[in-house]
C-alpha cells in the first residue's frame, strides 16, 4: 500500500487465478492463502468477529470502512484495475496487501502502511481529493480496535484460498537448491524444479512424499544440513534455506503438494487496465507522425537565409519569443567548432590556412564531408555513446575492480560503427540481440559480421558487476546487476527510468512494476539469476574458474591465419631445440675425446664403441670396460648443463623459445552476451526483494509504449534454434518507424552535444518528471528525418553542423542575455570547454606527440607514489584517450581532474566543473610542460623568426593567429625571455637553448588560455 499513491502499479495475477482451471487433484484457489494467514496471526483469535451490538460503539468494514473507500479508493484500487496490486473493494484484497507486501497490522495504525498514506496525504493522489480529516479518524480508529466487521468471514474458505501451492514452491526450490539439482547440473540424479521431477526424485529415491513432510528425503536431507551442503554455498552462490521456507516446504507436502496452473501475465488482446489511453498521451509516448516544416517567409524580417530546414523550425519559434537568431559566426572560428565537434582534435594548421584561402561556395561544406569520413570521426563520437553504454575496462563494485580483458573489442565495435556509419536501427539490433541474429554455433559458417554482432552484445555487458567474486555472487547481488543493466538500456536506448519500478509502480510514469519485470523476463535469457555466468576471474576471491562470459570464436580465415603463424612458431622451436641437442651430442663428444687422452691408446676404440651399445646388450669384456672407464667418459645430464659452453647456449636458446612460444596466437576471445535456451520462470518481486515473489509474468514491453492490447510475440530465432528469441523481438520492436521513442532520443542526443543543450534538456528522461521538449515539431521532424534517410547518423550530423542555426556567433549581447539567457531558443551558440578526452588528446595533438594508431588492447597506466596515475606512451608518444585503459579506480589524472565520470552504472550527461585543481594542473603539472617542450620544438623546426614562431603557435594551438596587439606583446615577450634564459645560461653548469626555453613558456601560456580550452 506504500506505493498506492504512485502513478501506476502492478496488476496482481489475480486475474489469471480467475481464469484457472480445475484439474481433478489440483486446487483452483487463488494464492491470498499467505496474507490470509497472516491475517490471522495479526487479528489474533476472535478478534475479526465483533458482534453487532458493539458496531454502533466501534467502526465496522461493512458500515463504516467500506463506503469510505467506496468514495475515496475503490476507483484505481478495485479487482480489476488494482493499481499498486492493491484492491480495497473487498476484505481479501484488502488483507491480501499490494505489490509493496501487507497494509494493515490489526490493532496498531501508526504500523499500518494503509493508515500512513492517508494521514501522510500521501493517498490519494495530489490530483485526486484528500480524505476528510474524520474519515482518516475513522480508519486510525478501526484499526486500532482491531479491525471489526459486522458479518463473519468465511475463515476457512479465505484459508483454503490462500493455500500454498506450487507458485510458493518452484521458486523457492530455485532460489536454494536448483543451482545443484537443476538445469545445469543434476547432481544425484535430482531435478527439484517442479513436483514431478520432485516425485520422480534421483538415485536415493522420491524427494517428497505426499501427505508426510517427516518421511520425505527432501526435507531430512535439509535438517539433517546436508542440503545445501555448507561447504558448496560460496562457490554455488546459494544461501541457507531458511526456517520459515522450511515451514512453507513441509506445510506444502503435508497438503499433498497442490499445483495451481496460471498462465504468465502478458499483454493479450484485453485492453490493459493498469495504463490508460489517456496515459498514452504524454507526448513521448505517442506514436512519431509526420511533421510539416514552416514556410520560408519566416525568414524574410531577417538578414539570415535558411540553409536548412532546422533553420525555419528555430526562427519559426524564435519569432513566436519576438527573438532572432545571432549573427554567422568568423570563418576560423566555424572551422575550430566543427573540428573538434566532428574529431575532437584541433584542426591542423595547413587546414587553416587552406580553408582561409578557400573561395569556394561550399568549402565549409566541404569541410564538413571532409571531417565525417575521417577515421578521427568514429572516435570522437564513440566517446558518446560509450559513456551512456557505461563502457569500463574492469568490473567495479568492489575495490579489487577486476580487468575485462577483452571489453575493449566492444570499443572498437563502436568506433568502426560510426565511421562506416552504420545505420542506428542496425547498430542497435546488434548491440541488444547480435547472438541472435545468425547461428553462430558452426565454426565453419561463421563470418566477420557474426564475430561482430556477437562483440555488439558487450553494451548488455556493461554494467558494473562484483559477481566475479565468490563472497558476492548471490542472487540480490546479481538482480542488482541485471537492474543496472536495464538501467542503462532504459535511459540510453529509450529515455526512461524504467529502474525505477523495479521495487513498485512508478510514480510517475506510468509504467507499472509488473512491466519492469516484463522486460526483465525478455532479457532473461541470457540474464538469469539462478543460471548465472561469473565475470571475471578475481586472484583469492573466487574458487573456480570458469570460461564465464568469453566466447571462443574465429572466422574460418582467421583459424586459418592463426594454425598458419602457430606451426611455423613450433618449426622455429623445434629448430632452436634440435640446435641445443647437437650441441649436447658435440659437447659430450669433447668431453669422451678429452678424457680417452689418460687411456691407453689401445683401449680408446674399444671404449668409443662401448659408448655406443645399450647396456643391456653389452658384453662381459664391455661391462668390464664399462665399470671401469664409463663413469669417467660419460658426461651426465647434470654435469653437461654446467659445462660452460652448453650452458651460455642453453640460455639463449630457452630465452628465444619463450619469446616465439608468448608470439603465439590464441583462438580468439571475444566478451558477449548470449541466449542460453529457455530461462526460469519470473516472477514480481515485492519492494524488488528476491525472496517476496508475487505475479508470474511473461516477457512483454512497457504498455504505455503500445496500443496496450498487441501480444509481445517471439519466436527462435532460426530453425531448430535454442534461443529464445525474446531480445531480438525486443530489438525490432524498437526500430519500428514510429516506434514513440527510439529515434527521437537519438536525435536529441546528437542535438545535445553539437549545440550544448538537448531539445529535450534531461536527454535520458522523456518521461513526465523530464523537462517538455522546447522545439517538439523540431525534434518530430529530425526523428521523421533521422529514419526516412535509413538511420545514418553521419547525414544527420550533416544536416545539423550545416545549418545556419549551428553557424551562429557564441558571443552574447545583452538583449540575448535578458530574454533567452539559458539559450532555450537558440539564439547563438554557446562557449563549451574541451571535455577531459579533447583536452589531454589536444595537448598531445599540438605538442606533436599524439600517437594516431587505433584499436586493440587498452594503454596501460602508471600509479605513481603520490597518487598521480598517468598513461604509458610508446617511443614517447600517446595514443587518444579513448584508448587508454578506463579502470574505474585507476583513473587517469588529468582525465578525472576534467570530469571524466566513472561508471556507475553509467553516464547520461557529464557534468562540466570549474575548480581550481583544473588550473593547477595546466600550469604545474610536470607532463604538461613536457608537452610545452615539445610543442616548442615542433615550432623551431619550421621556423627561426621570432614573429613566424609566434603565428605558427596561434595557428597550431587556437586554430587562429594572433590579432596585432597579442603578435606584438608575444614577439616582445619571447625576446625578453630569451634574452633571460641566454644570461641564466650562461652560468650554468649545463647551458641549455635559450631560444627554445623562452617559446616553450609561450607554447606552456597558450595550452593555459581560455581560448585553448574553450571552442567558441
Amino acid at each position: 500500500m506504500k506505493c498506492a499513491g504512485e502513478t501506476d502499479a502492478t496488476r496482481s495475477v489475480a486475474s489469471g487465478e480467475r481464469s484457472m482451471k480445475r484439474a481433478p487433484t489440483r486446487i483452483t484457489a487463488g494464492r491470498q492463502i499467505r496474507n490470509a494467514l497472516c491475517l490471522l496471526v495479526l487479528l489474533g483469535s476472535g478478534s475479526l468477529f465483533v458482534p453487532v451490538a458493539n458496531a454502533a460503539e466501534t467502526p465496522q468494514f461493512e458500515t463504516h470502512i467500506a463506503p469510505l473507500f467506496k468514495r475515496h479508493c475503490v476507483k484505481c484500487h478495485n479487482a480489476e484495475l488494482r493499481k499498486a496490486d492493491l484492491d480495497l473493494s473487498t476484505p481479501q484484497g484488502l488483507f491480501r496487501g499490494g505489490e509493496s507486501g501487507p497494509v494493515l497490522v490489526s490493532g496498531d495504525p501508526e504500523k499500518s502502511t494503509l493508515y500512513e498514506q492517508v494521514h501522510e496525504g500521501a493517498m490519494p493522489p495530489a490530483e485526486e481529493s484528500q480524505l476528510p480529516a474524520h474519515d482518516i479518524e475513522t480508519i486510525r480508529f478501526w484499526i486500532k480496535s482491531g479491525t471489526p466487521f459486522v458479518a463473519r468471514i468465511a475463515l476457512a474458505e479465505l484459508t483454503a484460498a490462500a493455500e500454498v501451492s506450487n507458485h510458493e514452491i518452484e521458486p523457492l526450490m530455485r532460489l536454494r537448491c536448483a543451482t545443484c539439482h537443476g538445469l545445469r547440473a543434476k547432481e544425484g540424479g535430482l531435478d527439484v524444479r517442479s513436483k514431478a521431477a520432485l516425485l520422480k526424485g534421483g538415485k536415493s529415491g522420491p524427494a517428497i512424499v505426499l501427505g508426510d513432510p517427516a518421511n520425505s528425503l527432501l526435507l531430512k536431507r535439509i535438517h539433517a544440513g546436508e542440503m545445501p551442503p555448507d561447504e558448496k554455498l560460496i562457490e554455488a552462490g546459494v544461501k541457507p534455506i531458511t526456517v520459515a521456507e522450511i515451514s512453507r516446504l513441509e506445510r506444502w507436502i503435508e497438503i499433498g503438494a497442490p499445483e495451481v496452473l496460471v498462465a504468465p501475465d502478458i499483454a493479450s488482446a484485453e485492453m490493459d487496465r493498469l495504463v490508460s489511453d489517456e496515459d498514452r498521451q504524454h507526448w513521448s509516448f505517442r506514436r512519431l507522425r509526420p511533421v510539416a516544416i514552416p514556410r520560408a517567409s519566416a525568414f524574410q524580417d531577417t538578414a539570415m537565409v535558411p540553409r536548412q530546414p532546422v533553420d525555419l523550425f528555430i526562427v519559426h519559434k524564435q519569432q513566436e519569443q519576438a527573438l532572432q537568431m545571432a549573427p554567422e559566426a568568423e570563418k576560423l572560428t566555424l572551422l575550430r567548432r566543427i573540428t573538434y565537434d566532428l574529431t575532437g582534435l584541433p584542426p591542423h594548421p595547413e587546414d587553416v590556412e587552406q580553408f582561409l584561402v578557400a573561395e569556394q561556395p561550399d568549402a565549409y561544406e566541404r569541410v564538413v564531408d571532409r571531417l565525417l569520413v575521417s577515421p578521427r570521426h568514429g572516435e570522437r563520437w564513440a566517446t558518446f555513446w560509450l559513456d551512456a553504454a557505461g563502457y569500463a575496462d574492469s568490473e567495479g563494485k568492489r575495490s579489487a575492480d577486476p580487468i575485462r580483458p577483452y571489453a575493449y573489442k566492444y570499443r572498437d565495435y563502436v568506433v568502426r560503427s560510426f565511421n562506416v556509419d552504420k545505420s542506428y536501427d542496425r547498430f542497435l539490433l546488434e548491440q541488444i540481440a547480435g547472438d541472435e541474429l545468425a547461428d553462430y554455433t558452426d565454426p565453419a559458417q561463421v563470418t566477420e559480421e557474426i564475430v561482430d554482432n556477437l562483440i555488439a552484445t558487450g553494451f548488455l555487458r556493461m554494467a558494473p558487476d562484483g559477481t566475479g567474486s565468490d563472497v558476492v555472487n548471490f542472487v540480490p547481488e546479481r538482480l542488482e546487476v541485471m537492474s543496472d543493466q536495464i538501467e542503462i538500456f532504459g535511459s540510453t536506448v529509450l529515455g526512461l527510468t524504467i529502474k525505477c519500478a523495479r521495487c513498485h509502480s512508478h510514480k510517475y510514469d506510468p509504467i507499472p512494476q509488473r512491466d519492469y519485470y516484463r522486460l526483465l523476463a525478455i532479457f532473461k535469457g541470457a540474464f538469469d539469476e539462478h543460471d548465472w555466468l561469473k565475470p571475471a576471474f578475481v586472484p583469492g576471491q573466487t574458487k573456480v574458474q570458469k570460461a564465464g562470459r568469453l566466447l571462443s570464436i574465429a572466422t574460418p580465415a582467421e583459424l586459418s591465419q592463426m594454425t598458419f603463424r602457430n606451426r611455423r612458431i613450433e618449426q622455429e622451436i623445434e629448430q632452436q631445440q634440435r640446435k641445443l641437442t647437437q650441441l649436447a651430442v658435440s659437447v659430450r663428444q669433447q668431453h669422451l675425446e678429452e678424457q680417452l687422452k689418460s687411456v691407453p691408446a689401445d683401449l680408446r676404440q674399444p671404449l668409443r664403441a662401448l659408448l655406443t651399445v645399450d647396456p643391456g646388450k653389452r658384453g662381459p669384456r664391455q661391462r668390464e670396460l664399462a665399470a671401469q672407464y664409463e663413469a669417467k667418459l660419460a658426461l651426465d645430464d647434470a654435469m653437461l648443463k654446467k659445462h660452460p659452453a652448453y650452458k651460455r647456449a642453453a640460455v639463449e636458446i630457452d630465452r628465444t623459445i619463450k619469446s616465439l612460444q608468448s608470439e603465439k596466437v590464441d583462438r580468439p576471445q571475444i566478451r558477449a552476451l548470449w541466449d542460453r535456451g529457455v530461462p526460469s520462470p519470473t516472477y514480481v518481486y515485492r519492494r524488488g526483494d528476491y525472496r517476496q515473489w508475487s505475479s508470474l509474468v511473461g516477457p512483454g514491453v512497457p504498455s504505455v509504449l503500445t496500443d496496450g492490447k498487441t501480444p509481445f510475440v517471439y519466436q527462435p530465432p532460426w530453425p531448430n534454434a535454442t534461443k529464445t528469441g525474446r531480445r531480438l523481438a525486443l530489438a525490432r520492436w524498437l526500430v519500428e518507424s514510429d516506434h514513440p521513442l527510439t529515434s527521437r532520443v537519438m536525435v536529441n542526443r546528437i542535438w545535445k552535444h553539437h549545440f550544448g543543450r538537448g531539445i529535450v534538456t534531461t536527454i535520458d528522461n522523456f518521461g513526465k518528471l523530464g523537462v517538455p521538449p522546447s522545439h517538439p515539431e523540431l525534434l518530430d521532424w529530425l526523428a521523421n528525418q533521422f529514419v526516412q534517410t535509413g538511420w545514418s547518423l553521419k547525414r544527420l550530423h550533416r544536416l545539423l553542423v550545416t545549418s545556419q542555426v549551428y553557424r551562429q556567433t557564441s558571443r552574447v549581447s545583452s538583449e540575448q542575455l535578458r530574454d533567452d539567457a539559458e539559450n532555450q531558443w537558440f539564439t547563438r551558440m554557446p562557449l563549451q570547454r574541451l571535455d577531459a578526452e579533447e583536452l589531454r588528446d589536444s595537448l598531445l595533438a599540438v605538442a606533436g606527440r599524439l600517437d594516431e594508431r587505433p584499436f586493440g588492447r587498452p594503454d596501460a597506466v602508471n600509479v605513481r607514489k603520490d597518487g598521480l596515475v598517468t598513461s604509458i606512451g610508446a617511443e614517447g608518444s600517446w595514443r587518444r584517450s579513448l584508448y587508454v585503459r578506463h579502470r574505474r579506480k585507476e583513473m587517469p589524472t588529468v582525465l578525472e581532474t576534467f570530469d571524466l565520470p566513472q561508471m556507475n552504472p553509467a553516464c547520461q550527461q557529464r557534468p562540466t566543473s570549474t575548480v581550481a585543481q583544473q588550473a593547477l594542473f595546466l600550469m604545474n603539472n610536470t607532463a604538461v610542460r613536457a608537452l610545452s617542450q615539445d610543442f616548442a620544438r615542433r615550432i623551431l623546426g619550421q621556423t627561426a623568426d621570432p614573429v613566424a614562431q609566434v603565428e605558427r603557435a596561434y595557428l597550431t594551438a587556437l586554430g587562429h593567429g594572433p590579432t596585432a596587439e597579442e603578435r606584438e606583446v608575444a614577439v616582445q615577450t619571447l625576446l625578453n625571455l630569451e634574452a633571460e634564459f641566454a644570461a641564466l645560461s650562461n652560468v650554468a653548469e649545463q647551458p641549455q637553448d635559450s631560444a627554445e626555453q623562452a617559446l616553450a613558456v609561450l607554447c606552456h601560456t597558450l595550452m593555459n588560455s581560455a581560448a585553448f580550452l574553450f571552442v567558441d
